[in-house]
């Protein structure tokens, strides 16, 4: 276990995002502020080690606010304005001097995906997602954070941890991973924040080659 540090968590209502709470809570000494649109939607689970903000995080000035005295971002962020709500993020980063970004995208954004499965990937992403999410990742890449890219296969609710890894230029691996197992990538990059650094990592459930994902 590392030393206890301060984790802003962007999107804390996001799936993945309550997922990692739950075992940051449980598996870590940490403190969390979590940070979402809607403060009304999410009520701490540990109200002595969690702090809840309402913020936009295309807002700079509450992303700033928020980010006073925290070592870690997790972004958990969505929307058509990812590459702004990034552009926000870099520029509170930068102006709080916290360096250390955790950042979630999506796969298929160097066109890193192969075969019949990145085609697919491509018809059901393409016109605004994979787009966006692209633009976005460029602007976390051009800053000088110490930043981690996540990149997940397609999203299943298995009750599973079972994953392996891929790095920027390899081709992406499966289709499918669990969210349990993006959340279990992410507390272990918590925990020990020199992993992984300025790198964009693929992250996929090992054996789910195919043309798509089982549960398509």
């Amino acid at each position: 276990m590392s030393l206890m540090a301060t984790v802003l968590i962007l999107g804390a209502n996001g799936k993945i995002a309550r997922l990692a709470e739950k075992e940051l809570l449980a598996r870590t000494n940490h403190h969390l502020t979590l940070f979402l649109r809607n403060a009304k939607r999410l009520a701490p689970a540990d109200s002595k080690r969690e702090t809840v903000v309402e913020g936009d995080a295309t807002d700079p000035a509450a992303l700033q606010k928020a980010m006073v005295g925290t070592h870690i971002v997790y972004a958990n962020l969505a929307g058509k304005n990812i590459e702004q709500q990034a552009k926000s993020v870099v520029n509170a980063m930068d102006n709080t001097g916290v360096k250390r970004l955790i950042w979630i995208s999506t796969l298929g954004i160097y066109d890193e995906v192969p075969g019949n499965f990145g085609k697919w990937n491509h018809q059901m992403l393409d016109g605004g997602y994979l787009e966006t999410y692209s633009a976005a990742a460029k602007v976390i890449e051009a800053s000088d954070l110490n930043y981690t890219l996540i990149r997940p296969a397609w999203l299943s609710n298995k009750d599973l941890i079972s994953y392996e890894t891929t790095e920027k230029g390899e081709p992406f691996k499966g289709t499918e991973v669990s969210r349990k197992s993006v959340a279990d990538f992410i507390v272990r990059l918590i925990d020990d924040p020199s992993k992984e650094i300025r790198h964009s990592v693929g992250v996929n459930q090992p054996n789910t080659d195919g043309d798509k994902p089982s549960f398509y």
